[in-house]
């Protein structure tokens, strides 16, 4: 009896055995990836010929190309089938670990004391404000929540309160193209006003006399901020007065007040250089006065209190910047006085103006500073840090006559705190610091360091490095290499409560800081653009071998994921080194160099000559065709990939990442996964909403634990 039974039990193992089986064989058998059609697309210049056979991609109105994206997107789902339910414990265990009901630190502004709240089950913040004090009683501006009802996506942008404190001009994208409409709210009586002005940039100034706005208009096509328009209030909107026209294809214009509250400023920039514009905010119907006429490779920025304006620039040399001041009514350039001389090694990012003091946001060996100086001469001293994995920024400080300055301080093992720092007590107090919910954080249970490895050429490139204590250094354990490298766009090393979900499974996170950033000054990102573009991904590399050769991970267990710019970099190095990389993720990524900066009617284009080069001129056009990552892709094994883009990116078109993921399932030689998977209602920033977002981190993150076998852990 017993041995029948024992028969019975096995047969019926066997069986749900063989059916696991048959669902497994039918599941891969209707995951094929698919295959998209090729339709040679000749592109011809300098005597140069390149055949594109997925050029027919770039259509996002085509119902083939539409089709062939729902295909991507099914396949990616069929082959992360098994990983759902993984994705659905990531989500919830990301979501977990934030304070659902949450609100902000409450600044004071002309009267009132501005809140932004989250509610729990809510996926859009809450504007409110209150009269005085933070006793009164709460004034709801504007709910996101119920604004964003039957939307696929939403985005609330710029918000300006009138100087009356009565109106509110506020910006909306339904898109994700980054084309706003602006919009005014009557505070007083909840109205919101007919005046509705369309694809816009979506940050809005008012002159002083409450009725005007000045706003900053996009070209239809290239989506270039080019115009800068007058509106008067209640008034149509077609008849708003053109007050500048950026002609120049490779700057971008836009439009603020000055903190002094005294100046209307249009401020117009390019990679390298920039130009001001100024009107007292009185005579909103006066001209405009240029500052300092724009020149090449002249950068300057301005602020201004009292009768003069603070200027940080590149003048005679100052490759780090320097601090210079000018009277209000004589501005040019040969009128500006040094008040921070430059140094070589230290990089000025920003400064802060209050009564007494001024703060400078510089950069020294990498790392933030917050260098207090009074105006009286009496004081110059820095707020002291001790970590080498921080960021440490200025944060809203927008009342002049402020005793106190506000700064944001967080760490690779710290969350982020908003502090108030009073200059007169020297004392700092801790108004908040982000809670870490759903399990048992504690910053004592991670570990983290800055290490340097040694590129190719000599120049020492740092990394930021986060673990969770416990992991050995025997080339075992898994390690997600991050990096942008480009604009001179720093990442710094900042605390992030989804990165708990690979440290805590294992993972090492590191930050390569490399050429094409300013980490370490501005000639690290000089060093990393144009005819140096090459060290960007050089540098990553050399970084990558070193990890493995300190036994930090190996080839098995090592990931490398950026986006954007930082997709570039990610499929340039696979082209170059791809057997350095078990996974690769690669958002948004700007893959398709040569064609895309062929092509002046693209978004960005014209604008990004200063950091690409203009392909236009054939030593660039061969130097960008060298590296760029969908040139180049060619027959050999790739590292495991997933692809990641949003169907209405107005930064990286969708058909890149389209077009590579196409080439590169034609020409790779090896079996590896390479899935792609297209947001259809969003664009460059991913999905709206707090908690939305997660579910694209969830799947990445399931990606890569997949690939190490711990889909269910």
């Amino acid at each position: 009896m017993k041995n029948q039974l024992f028969i019975l039990c096995l047969s019926i193992i066997f069986a749900h055995s063989c059916k696991e089986n048959d669902k497994m064989i039918e599941h891969e058998t209707q995951a094929n990836p698919p295959v998209a059609k090729k339709i040679a697309h000749k592109l011809s210049i300098h005597n140069d010929q390149r055949t594109d056979n997925y050029y027919w991609l770039n259509d996002r109105e085509h119902p083939e190309v539409i089709d062939y994206l729902n295909k991507e997107n099914e396949y990616t789902k069929a082959m992360m089938a098994h990983t759902e339910d993984f994705q659905k414990t990531l989500f919830e265990e990301m979501k977990a670990r934030i304070k659902e009901d949450d609100t902000t630190v409450p600044y004071k502004l002309n009267g009132y004391w501005y809140i932004t709240k989250y509610e729990t089950g809510k996926d859009y913040p809450i504007y409110v404000r209150k009269k005085g004090t933070l006793d009164a009683e709460e004034e709801v501006l504007f709910d996101c929540n119920e604004m964003a009802k039957d939307q696929a996506y939403f985005n609330l942008g710029g918000l300006s309160i009138s100087p009356d404190n009565t109106m509110a001009a506020f910006s909306t994208d339904l898109v994700s193209r980054r084309q706003y409409t602006i919009q005014v709210k009557n505070l007083v009586t909840g109205e919101i006003y007919s005046d509705k002005i369309k694809n816009t940039t979506g940050s809005a100034t008012w002159a002083n006399d409450n009725k005007t706005l000045f706003y900053t208009m996009k070209d239809e096509v290239t989506l270039r901020s080019e115009k800068v328009f007058k509106h008067r209030l209640h008034t149509e909107t077609t008849a708003d007065t053109v007050v500048f026209y950026e002609e120049d294809e490779t700057f971008n214009t836009f439009v603020y007040k000055t903190k002094s509250k005294k100046y209307i400023v249009i401020g117009s920039s390019s990679t390298l250089s920039a130009e001001y514009r100024f009107l007292n905010a009185d005579t909103p119907d006066g001209e405009f006065k240029i500052f300092q006429e724009r020149t090449e490779d002249l950068e300057y920025s301005i602020a201004h209190y009292e009768d003069y304006f603070y200027i940080i620039s590149n003048t005679d040399g100052a490759t780090n910047f320097k601090i210079s001041k000018t009277h209000e009514n004589n501005t040019s350039l040969e009128n500006w006085k040094d008040v921070i001389p430059h140094r070589a090694d230290v990089l000025i990012e920003d400064l802060e103006i209050f009564k007494d003091y001024l703060v400078v946001n510089e950069r020294e060996n990498g790392l933030n500073n917050l260098r207090i100086i009074s105006w009286n001469g009496k004081e110059d001293y820095y707020l002291p840090f001790k970590s080498e994995t921080y960021t440490a920024y200025l944060g809203n400080n927008p009342d002049f006559d402020s005793d106190t300055m506000r700064y944001g301080y967080n760490a690779l093992t710290s969350p982020s705190s908003v502090i108030d720092y009073n200059f007169k007590t020297k004392q700092s107090d801790i108004k908040k610091e982000q809670e870490v919910l759903g399990g048992n954080f504690k910053k004592e249970n991670y570990e983290s360091k800055r290490i340097w490895a040694t590129a190719r050429d000599g120049v020492k490139i740092p990394m930021s490095m986060v673990y969770k204590k416990g992991v050995k250094f025997d080339g075992s354990a898994p390690l997600l290499q991050y990096a942008y490298g480009s604009y001179g766009s720093t990442i710094d090393p900042s605390f992030s409560t989804v990165r708990l979900s690979l440290l805590d499974r294992g993972f090492i996170y590191v930050i390569a800081h490399i050429r094409g950033g300013e980490y370490l000054g501005r000639e690290w990102y000089e060093n990393g653009k144009l005819l140096t573009k090459k060290n960007t991904f050089t540098d990553y590399i050399d970084c990558s071998k070193f990890l493995i050769e300190e036994k930090y991970t190996s080839n098995k267990h090592l990931y490398a994921y950026g986006g954007s710019a930082g997709g570039l970099l990610m499929g340039a190095i696979i082209n170059m080194n791809p057997e350095l990389y078990h996974g690769v993720l690669a958002a948004v990524p700007f893959v398709d160099v040569v064609t895309t900066m062929l092509d002046d009617t693209i978004p960005l284009t014209t604008g990004e000559y200063d950091e690409w080069g203009n392909p236009n001129e054939v030593e660039y056009y061969q130097y960008m065709k060298s590296y760029s990552p969908y040139d180049n892709v060619k027959a050999i094994k790739y590292p495991n990939m997933l692809v990641t883009t949003g169907l209405h990116d107005s930064q990286v078109q969708y058909w890149e990442p389209a077009k590579w993921v196409a080439k590169l399932r034609e020409l790779k030689t090896d079996s590896n996964k390479l899935l792609l998977h297209t947001d259809m209602d969003s664009g460059h920033g991913g999905a709206s909403g707090r908690f939305e977002s997660l579910k694209e981190v969830a799947l990445e993150y399931a990606f890569l634990l997949d690939l190490e076998g711990m889909h269910g852990q």
